[in-house]
């Protein structure tokens, strides 16, 4: 096979150290090969860079496993070409796993373009998605929690939950208070109640009137205490994060107009997505990279039932939580069919789709910075019955009828 490219460099990516090679050679020529080993601190890797710079290397090739190739790519990136590719593309022969073998083999595909070129956001996004990926960690930090301090309520045999809707709402967080105190009768804590709780303070007198011990309340001012820090950690990260959006607010504000697209999910979608459609071939290729459709398992001309293929999970969770809430959405065309679906394949698999749906108009909408427009929860209606139509006239042309339609007369 013919190569392409005359001076190119490939890494192989350890915690530790990473092991480079450089190919140099012509399209006809045998490529003489150099190859060192740098420890991955920032001085040796600018090192590396220096190296790559006197032998003129132009393309540097290494593949995108863990989280320690981001450094690199980030000292490299300004100067070079770099061909990021998908560790599970590019697997070397079996039996000769070595990493400078690994650089070797890297730099050989990418001297002949055999490297797919993996998605890596511009640098003024890259800051936006660690906020945001954060952020989710630190919600599902919360959430976990949260369920704990239910769960211990529970061994206490204080039925809170059954009656608060909102446990750790203002009338919620008040008895949780009174119980820590240890001072306050069940009559007295359900006298907390604000609002419309107020009318529930017989179940409510019943529901508190469990068995907390000293360790139930030590344990519950821990808890609260955690809870009260990850609330703050989070109104702070939401100013960063407003912070960071402010370039990308006419994106955002495009994408809160889908059903179900709430300001975080929109933020979470520009930084996982980006704002330059043009690196995708098309929508479907989009979806493909986020994960939100089936992959393909086609084998002697029968196709096969496939799972949702790997993705951006980040990305991935956020629309599949869009999904769910435009299914709520009364009057849309993405609630309608994610009941229709729902009927035939299940919850999960209609969320799927719906997350798919969504997906496809962001980018159009990305694309084209034209609004969303719903379709309507009559429009697949509309579909069915011309499709009923269609078959049942089909169906008699068949029997050797001829059939003429016609609305029917008032």
């Amino acid at each position: 096979m013919e190569a392409i490219i005359e001076r190119v460099g490939g890494v192989d990516v350890g915690q530790a150290t990473v092991v480079a090679t450089v190919l140099v050679g012509g399209a006809h020529e045998r490529a003489k090969k150099e190859t060192r080993t740098f420890r991955t601190v920032t001085r040796e890797l600018l090192e590396m860079h220096e190296w790559f710079s006197a032998k003129g290397v132009t393309h540097v090739a290494m593949e995108s496993t863990g989280i320690y190739w981001r450094p690199v790519y980030g000292l490299l990136e300004d100067t070079f070409e770099i061909l990021l590719g998908n560790a599970q593309h590019i697997k070397n022969v079996p039996g000769r796993k070595t990493d400078v073998k690994d650089s070797e083999w890297l730099a050989d595909l990418a001297r002949h373009g055999l490297i797919a070129k993996s998605f890596v956001p511009p640098k003024p996004l890259r800051p936006l998605r660690d906020l945001l990926r954060y952020r989710r960690k630190l919600m599902e930090s919360r959430t976990a929690e949260r369920n704990r301090l239910l769960k211990l309520l529970e061994t206490a045999n204080v039925k809170l939950a059954s009656v608060v809707t909102d446990v750790f709402g203002v009338s919620g967080r008040l008895m949780l208070h009174a119980l820590i105190d240890g001072t306050a009768t069940p009559a007295e804590m359900a006298a907390l109640a604000r609002g419309v709780l107020r009318k529930k303070v017989r179940d409510l007198e019943q529901a508190l009137d469990g068995r907390v011990e000293e360790h139930h309340r030590f344990l519950l001012r821990l808890q609260l205490q955690r809870l009260d820090h990850a609330d703050s950690d989070l109104a702070g990260l939401d100013a960063r994060i407003d912070e960071a959006l402010v370039p990308y607010q006419e994106q955002c504000q495009l994408l809160q107009k889908i059903p179900g697209v709430s300001r975080v999910v929109a933020a979470v979608v520009v930084a996982e997505l980006g704002t330059d459609m043009t690196v995708f071939r098309s929508a479907q290729h989009a979806a493909a990279w986020a994960g939100v459709c089936p992959g393909n398992n086609e084998s002697a001309g029968k196709q096969r039932r496939a799972g949702a293929r790997k993705g951006n999970r980040h990305l991935r969770t956020a629309l599949v939580e869009a999904a769910v809430s435009a299914s709520h959405k009364k009057g849309s065309y993405l609630r309608d069919k994610f009941y229709r679906l729902r009927a035939r394949r299940g919850t999960k698999r209609a969320a799927m789709a719906i997350a798919h749906k969504i997906l496809i108009a962001a980018y159009h909408m990305l694309s084209t910075r034209s609004p969303y427009r719903d379709l309507g929860p009559t429009y697949l209606d509309g579909i069915e019955k011309r499709r009923t139509t269609r078959n049942l006239v089909r169906r008699l042309e068949r029997l050797g009828y001829e059939v003429t339609l016609g609305p029917k007369a008032a």
